[in-house]
This record gives structure tokens, sequence and C-alpha cells, in this order.
């Protein structure tokens, strides 16, 4: 196995791209390997930040939604949005901190108001 490419920040040759790039062209790296990676210094001895290129030649498009992925997708988010302890559809996604909508993690400020 070889060594990548290493690049400093924003200077990446034309026709490598990170996933979110390839992801704003409609593109995926479609099974390939990550062809280079580009390294950002930081201070204080931290270790840089690195993200990680692929070869926009190399991609396929995106694959496009299905009603099946579509009725998957939108069962996932209602289960997202439904609060285990009063079983109602809170209307947005429930913080995993909290673990319920706000009203039922904060009852005593519901009744006060």
């Amino acid at each position: 196995m070889s060594a990548l490419p290493v690049f400093r920040w924003h200077l990446a040759p034309d026709g490598y791209a990170t996933r979110r790039q390839l992801r704003a062209r409609d593109l995926r790296p479609g099974g390939q390997d990550v062809a280079a990676q580009l390294e950002r210094p930081r201070r204080r001895g931290r270790p840089p930040l690195v993200a990680y290129l692929y070869r926009v030649d190399l991609a396929k498009p995106v694959r496009p939604m299905t009603p099946g992925r579509w009725r998957a997708h939108a069962a996932m988010m209602r289960a997202r949005r439904t609060c285990p302890e009063c079983r109602r559809d809170a209307g947005y996604v429930i913080p995993p901190t909290l673990g319920s909508c706000v009203t039922c993690a904060y009852p005593e400020e519901q009744r006060a108001a």
C-alpha cells in the first residue's frame, strides 16, 4: 500500500473533492478508495485537521430516491419526532439530551406558563 498524497488546506489540485463537495455536485465516491488528504495545521502541538479527498472522474451519480426510500425516511423522521413518554408528535426532532419532548421534560415550567 502506498502513502496518500497530502495537500495543505485550500491547495488541493483540481480533480479532487471531499464527500461534501461531491454531494454538492450530485455525485458520490462510488466505492473508490480515498485518493488524497488535506491537512490543516493547528496550534499548540495539536494534530492537524484532516479531510479525505476522492477523485471526481471516478465518482458516480447519487442514486435517486425511490418511493420506498421516501417512506423509510418519513418513518425515521416520524420516530425522531415522537415523544416516548406522551407518544405525541412534538413537531420537531426531540433532542437526545432530553430524551422526551420539552413538555414532558420540564412539566413544572409548562404548568407555570
